[in-house]
């Protein structure tokens, strides 16, 4: 699973989620049965040439038409701030789907 989260930082244990608006890097997460395997910080949503199964944002408000026109999956981290937190959160199935 191809997983792609707006941050406001390029350390891994620092980044926190932001909004599209505010973001500084995108974290594209290579996630594979439980487990991350690679994850790689960009500066544009463009820069990435893998397909995108997920994107995860800060909350519903967020302009959401380009993930929808590319069949991306939607799901907000309501609570979780950090990478590892909203990983562990979509392992347990704790994000929230959008209602469109």
């Amino acid at each position: 699973m191809n997983i792609l989260i707006p941050v406001d930082d390029n350390d891994f244990e620092e980044a926190k989620i932001t909004l599209i608006d505010n973001l500084k890097y995108w974290v594209f997460i290579k996630h594979n049965e439980g487990q991350i395997e690679q994850y790689e910080f960009y500066k544009s949503k463009d820069e990435i040439k893998e397909f995108i199964d997920i994107v995860i944002l800060k909350n519903d408000k967020e302009y959401i038409w380009p993930f929808i026109e590319e069949n991306i999956a939607i799901l907000i981290a309501p609570l979780q701030r950090y990478i590892e937190d909203i990983i562990e959160a979509y392992m347990f199935k704790e994000l929230h789907d959008i209602n469109i």
